[in-house]
């Protein structure tokens, strides 16, 4: 029985599968080909750079070759400067096909992240895209190409004076050495918690130029903006990007925040290495942060329930959903996330307000609550938590004092997550380790 989804037809309707006949694939070898005799023997030379091609395991190298060379594209597809992707053997490959040459263009190795990609090009290219927005990065004293699609926005190196609207992007940026491209900030001083952009400020090095929503585009403009890093938040005043796209700063919206695990989101430091040229410092922070937790790979859950919260003012309980970074790094650090059956609800957002009932009832017999400090602020006693929330002295976690405070900075650490995922493993392991052992976590007494 063949079952057909998806087509405007009549139940019962006959469907009839009309194919090219190919006599060395069939079963009458004297029939006529027709179109296909053309296509028969369709062979490319396959061109690729060495330092690319050294990125292919020498095993596959020869399959792919094959595969290249026999030409996977689409048959109607003809378009020389369109790239073509595909996946071989673990690998993403993309290529452009111009004539009978195929030239393999690549595509920068990312082993966690999902809301970007980066096709290396010839020259020293490279072809950034984000939720579909494509950005081209060319090199130092080279040109864009002269027929470039409209809707590719092009970052000419060196990328300095940026105004860094996006603070998870800061310490990237930090963490490559990078600080010094960035002249203009969406975050005034005093809401910095990394020690560098807030000395930076003070110092004068990097200017205030005003938040998402209401830029300073006189100061803008007078720094000669090379680029302008945005969030999401950008999309709720369309206008502001528009007008400084208008006024000729190219702005790039990243979308870390949407990345569902915490080396997701660190590998957005790749990124940051492409735009400033500083790719091998990149891919050494990241593997780096990598290796400091990958003994926790081998390591047994340790059982114990965690809720990760903080309290509004209305009295609702703020939690994080299920798919969220933050559960996944209580997961890899081996508790076991309460409220993990928390879906998307229809939006975005990495958290939700639940009724303290709802919170009370997923949460009250957890071995451990982590409360977020980053949106309502530090709490240091448990006399300060139960005014908070007086139903949270019902609480197992309460009872026997094992709850505990991240601190506030621990957003905008972006590039320290591991430190948070150890302190964590810690915390669950070893039941009450000294806050002079842990970083981002302080017990409340």
């Amino acid at each position: 029985m063949l079952i057909v989804r998806g087509a405007d037809l009549m139940d019962g309707t006959p469907i009839y599968d009309i194919k090219p006949y190919i006599p060395y694939a069939d079963c009458h070898p004297d029939a006529s080909a027709g179109f296909t005799a053309q296509t028969r023997s369709h062979h490319l030379n396959m061109v690729c750079g060495d330092a690319l091609w050294a990125k292919v395991p020498a095993d596959q190298q020869a399959a792919l070759q094959g595969v290249l060379e026999n030409d996977p594209r689409p048959s109607y597809q003809h378009d020389p400067e369109r790239v073509y992707g595909m996946e071989f053997g673990g690998l993403e490959v993309h290529f452009k096909v111009d004539g009978e040459t195929l030239t393999v263009t690549g595509s920068y190795p990312l082993q966690y992240a999902q809301q970007f990609t980066i096709d290396e090009c010839e020259g020293g290219y490279y072809l950034i895209t984000i939720d579909g927005t494509r950005y081209l990065v060319v090199p130092e004293g080279e040109n864009a190409p002269a027929e470039l699609d409209a809707d590719i926005t092009v970052l000419q190196q060196p990328i300095e004076s940026i105004y860094l609207v996006s603070s998870s992007a800061m310490d990237p940026i930090i963490s490559i050495d990078g600080l010094d491209t960035v002249a203009l900030s969406g975050t005034q001083a005093d809401n910095w918690y990394l020690d560098a952009a807030k000395t930076a400020m003070e110092n004068g090095q990097i200017a205030y130029a005003g938040k998402y929503s209401a830029p300073d585009y006189e100061t803008i403009l007078a720094a000669n903006c090379g680029l302008a890093i945005e969030n999401t938040m950008i999309y709720h005043t369309p206008e502001v990007k528009e007008q400084l796209e208008k006024f000729g700063v190219p702005v790039l919206v990243e979308r870390s925040s949407y990345e569902s695990g915490p080396l997701a989101r660190m590998e957005w430091v790749k990124l940051y290495g492409v735009l400033l040229g500083k790719t091998d410092e990149a891919e050494q922070v990241f593997d780096d942060a990598v290796q400091r937790i990958a003994p926790l790979e081998n390591e047994s859950a340790t059982g114990k329930t965690v809720a990760f919260f903080s309290i509004t003012s209305n009295n609702l309980a703020t939690v994080r959903k299920g798919g969220d970074y933050v559960a996944k790094m209580i997961e890899m650090a081996g508790g076991d996330y309460v409220f993990s059956d928390l879906t998307d609800s229809g939006n975005n957002l990495a958290t939700v307000n639940i009724s303290l009932e709802d919170f009370y009832a997923g949460a009250k017999d957890a071995d451990v609550l982590i409360y977020n400090s980053t949106i309502e602020g530090e709490i240091r006693t448990m006399d300060e938590l139960i005014a908070k929330c007086p139903l949270l002295a019902q609480f197992k976690a309460v009872q026997q004092g094992n709850v505990w405070c991240t601190a506030q900075s621990l957003f905008q650490q972006s590039m320290e997550m591991p430190d948070l995922i150890l302190d964590m493993n810690k915390v669950f392991a070893e039941g009450t380790p000294d806050d002079s052992e842990l970083k981002f976590l302080t017990k409340i007494t």
